[in-house]
């Protein structure tokens, strides 16, 4: 019990030392730009693209969900194969590191994205219907109301109903009910964060005052952060 106990902690702490590189903090350093202090000072994926461009939006995306699916990767090389049965657990223990590490990075007092991104990297990882419900959950609400909150907050919630309805159903067997259930409840927390975390989003979509996002849009340039959250 301790050893497990030991191998989730360590689950967490590899992924939280993925998900300290701030992607879009170094890139907009590399451009003489800081995103902390630009656009709405978030440093993620959506900030970049308002402040750098579409290029930019992409590289900052990709590189937050690529280190949560190295690090999960990594996690399965090392501690899966002695316990199978609990694959997808620490893989969501892991998610859960870094998604703390890219939305509290000590070195920048702790204030980075939102983690979405790198949620990504969790559905990525995860069994092919993860990835077709994680692409149109945030693409279809993106493309149609061209609002990345909006995306984002649906697709957490229904990544948390599709991960208990696939969990009561079998698909993780020979998983224990009890790991199941820490399972939901290490999902329950992930989606909680992500709809704190844009709690001023939410407020402006009750609003009606959510701010939209272009693909392709010319970049706004370095400003002062509007502190609006999106």
């Amino acid at each position: 019990m301790e050893r497990l106990l030991m191998v989730r902690v360590f689950c967490v702490l590899i992924g939280y030392l993925f998900g300290l590189f701030q992607t879009a903090f170094f890139y907009g350093k590399m451009h003489g730009i800081d995103i902390r202090t630009a656009g709405s000072g978030n440093a993620g994926t959506t900030n970049a693209l308002r402040v750098l461009g579409t290029k930019a939006g992409l590289i900052v995306m990709i590189g937050d969900i690529a280190k949560t699916m190295i690090a999960i990767a990594i996690v399965r090389h090392i501690f899966v194969p002695s316990y199978p049965e609990l694959d997808y657990l620490l893989v969501l223990y892991t998610a859960l590191g870094a998604i703390l590490g890219h939305n509290y990075p000590f070195y920048m007092r702790f204030k980075g994205g939102k983690g979405i991104a790198c949620t990504g990297g969790l559905v990525f990882s995860s069994d092919w219907r993860f990835i077709v419900m994680g692409l149109a959950a945030f693409f279809i609400p993106f493309f149609t109301v061209h609002m990345v909150s909006v995306g984002s907050l649906l697709v957490y919630f229904i990544y948390v109903v599709m991960l208990i309805f696939l969990g009561q159903t079998g698909f993780f067997a020979p998983m224990a009910q009890a790991n199941l259930t820490e399972m939901y409840i290490l999902a329950f927390f992930l989606m909680a964060m992500a709809y704190w975390r844009h709690r001023t989003n939410i407020v402006n979509l009750i609003n009606g005052t959510e701010r939209k996002t272009y693909l392709f849009k010319k970049p706004e340039g370095h400003q002062n952060p509007d502190h609006s959250g999106k």
